[in-house]
């Protein structure tokens, strides 16, 4: 995928972009930042700007790939000769005999493409041995290789390691980029892709393994329950509330995977409830689009109430990932809120 199809991290592509153009890219870099950003598939798309047999160049970016061309497609499909990938093998690791073998190829001149291109995905995953196998590429890289370690925890990687490397760092995408990306490649409608980004915290990879309709009807539910407890309620509407956070159309109970959702999305919802209510820069919101049911939240929600409600939700979501019952937990939260 050239750079133009990404959505996000324009500054980084714009970097890169320009360093292809003027031959000026660091043989050694390292792409950091949370899984599922978009991070491998950058690398992948910088080695087909390095290698496309008809480069173009826009407005935004002074030279990408054309994204056609025999060396492109190649490159996606993982058959080109001098686009290599190492990833942790069975044991989860990358071992020294691994890194040794790439070392190696390094040492020759491109079959076909102008560079030969090496990224290492979850280079965390490294074994010490192998970190060190690979200081010496690292410092005096062959003139016309590239080694790009993607990792979302580059702390673990050797001072040594990192030291040779160029860090570049990948942030979460906005919610509004993940929507934009799932009504072009998935089709779901604007009110789906919103409740998937909201849940998706900023990760692609996260957002196009969702399912849409899942993520809306449990933001749908969320809201409901924060709307039915916004006002001081007796003991009886509260438990109503709780068998609706756990309920899935007629006597069917959610299961814990359901439930998840929802408190995930009560969580999306509190934090733009408090962000309206302490009047914080309103492009922060993720759930933007339900304006007018956030301000009337932000009436009932407010102070030290808001806050328990937060801290609360969290504590939920822990005591549900510690197994503990979909009933219980749900009847634990409608009175803490």
């Amino acid at each position: 995928m050239p750079f133009r199809d990404f959505m996000g991290h324009r500054r980084l592509l714009g970097l890169l972009s320009r360093a292809v153009a003027r031959d000026t890219l660091p043989p050694s870099l390292v792409f950091s930042g949370p899984d599922g950003v978009g991070k491998q598939s950058i690398a992948v798309a910088l080695a087909q700007a390095v290698n496309c047999s008809e480069p173009v160049s826009s407005v935004r970016f002074e030279q990408d790939a054309c994204g056609e061309c025999s060396s492109c497609v190649r490159i996606v499909r993982k058959t080109h000769a001098d686009v290599l990938t190492l990833v942790p093998g069975q044991t989860g690791t990358i071992k020294i005999d691994q890194v040794r073998e790439i070392i190696e190829s390094t040492a020759y001149r491109p079959f076909e493409g102008r560079r030969r291109v090496v990224i290492i995905d979850n280079a965390d995953f490294l074994v010490p041995e192998a970190q060190n196998a690979l200081l010496k590429t690292l410092e005096e890289p062959p003139p016309t290789s590239i080694m790009i370690l993607v990792s979302s925890r580059p702390d673990v990687l050797l001072p040594t390691v990192r030291s040779r490397c160029q860090c570049l760092r990948f942030g979460r995408l906005s919610s509004s980029e993940i929507v934009s990306v799932l009504q072009r490649d998935t089709g779901c409608s604007e009110t789906e892709a919103t409740a998937v980004a909201v849940m998706a915290d900023g990760r692609l990879a996260q957002a196009l393994q969702e399912k849409a309709g899942e993520l809306a009807e449990a933001r749908e539910v969320a809201t409901h329950v924060l709307q039915n407890l916004a006002h001081d309620s007796g003991p009886k509407h509260k438990f109503d509330t709780a068998r609706a956070l756990v309920s899935q159309g007629g006597s069917r109970t959610v299961d814990r995977n359901d439930l998840n959702r929802r408190l995930q999305a009560l969580v999306s919802l509190l934090r733009d409830v408090q962000l309206l209510s302490t009047r914080a820069d309103r492009s922060q919101l993720v759930n933007a689009d339900l304006g007018p049911d956030l301000e009337d939240l932000t009436k009932a929600f407010s102070g030290d109430r808001i806050s328990r409600a937060f801290l609360s939700t969290g504590q939920a979501l822990r005591a549900l990932e510690r197994n503990a019952s979909t009933k219980l937990v749900a009847d634990w939260i409608v009175f803490k809120i």
